[in-house]
């Protein structure tokens, strides 16, 4: 049950903000695994789409849709890789650098204007919770690499 309750939370908790930042965030809506796979090339220029997909825990083929559906939007260029000429390399453009940026600030915003209005025992709360759903994430990355 405890499990249950906190995947619904966490994903009710990021559709919310999702919806709430496109409001405030300019451009075409993006969905959370094109957000994700922004990131992903934003700490990782040049990346390959199969290791996106590592990253991300997705197929490559799912991963391809992401890149072509982003290359459309103008936010990522796909170039051939110098050393093998079959694979493609990931690139953020300007416009992605700057959305990123933009929802990133924004969402630091929301969240922060949001959590102030609670009261100060439930921040506690959330600031202790944080290690614990490190560590889940941790634990759930290192059994899917068995």
């Amino acid at each position: 049950m405890l499990g249950e309750e906190l995947m619904a939370t966490m994903g009710a908790l990021r559709r919310l903000v999702g919806r709430r930042l496109r409001s405030v965030v300019p451009g075409p809506p993006l969905r959370g695994a094109h957000v994700e796979l922004l990131q992903v090339v934003e700490k990782q220029p040049g990346i390959g789409i199969a290791p996106a997909g590592r990253a991300l825990h997705l197929a490559a083929n799912s991963v391809s849709t992401l890149v072509n559906q982003l290359i459309d939007l103008g936010m990522l260029v796909r170039q051939t890789a110098p050393d093998d000429r079959r694979a493609a390399r990931l690139w953020l453009t300007e416009v992605a650098a700057q959305r990123l940026a933009s929802w990133r600030r924004a969402r630091v915003d929301l969240i922060a204007a949001t959590m102030a209005g609670l009261p100060v025992a439930d921040r506690q709360a959330l600031a202790r919770a944080l290690p614990a759903l490190r560590a889940l994430l941790d634990a759930l990355d290192t059994e899917e690499g068995r």
